[in-house]
């Protein structure tokens, strides 16, 4: 078959079946300069496709497994993420009185504690909307923010797209 047919059997587009005739992903020859679909195994392919579980999606159930917190009020029904530092990378540990004490990201390069403070101070909310099914961010500052190191090296982060990759990690996952 061409691949004209093969990717509206497949449901896919007409460069995805050339990229897969290409790769091998099927079995498919070059005649008079067309890819021919073979079609046992393009329906193998599409099997495949098939049994794949579909991957988690943003919904309420999915924040709260996460260690969000349903808040409902006035008809608004949001997901708010308190540790949003976790999906972040940004650890944190503190001393009984509640300052702190060490302050690391990706577990690597120690940040001083009154800038990690201040990071900390960056973003103020982060919190996922039932109605529309998006992810937000309440912040100052945080998307390209400096990271100084003790080591005296500096790192611009993107907090909040740090934040939001980590929230979809975890739900991919679950």
């Amino acid at each position: 078959m061409n691949t004209t047919t093969a990717a509206a059997e497949a449901r896919v587009t007409v460069a995805t079946i050339r990229h897969w005739a290409r790769r091998g992903v099927v079995a498919a020859t070059k005649t008079a300069g067309r890819w021919v679909i073979d079609t046992a195994s393009l329906a193998r392919r599409i099997a495949i496709g098939a049994r794949k579980t579909p991957k988690p999606q943003l919904s309420i159930e999915t924040m709260i497994a996460i260690g969000g917190r349903r808040w409902q009020k006035n008809g608004m029904d949001r997901v708010y993420l308190n540790n949003w530092t976790d999906f972040a990378g940004i650890n944190i540990s503190r001393y009984n009185t509640g300052n702190i004490s060490s302050a690391s990201i990706d577990g690597y390069g120690s940040i001083a504690n009154g800038r990690a403070d201040r990071l900390l101070d960056a973003v103020t909310k982060v919190w996922f909307d039932a109605t529309d099914g998006q992810l937000y961010c309440t912040h100052r500052d945080a998307r390209e923010y400096e990271i100084r190191l003790l080591n005296g090296t500096r790192e611009y982060i993107d907090l909040v797209a740090r934040t939001f990759a980590g929230v979809k990690a975890a739900i991919a996952a679950l």
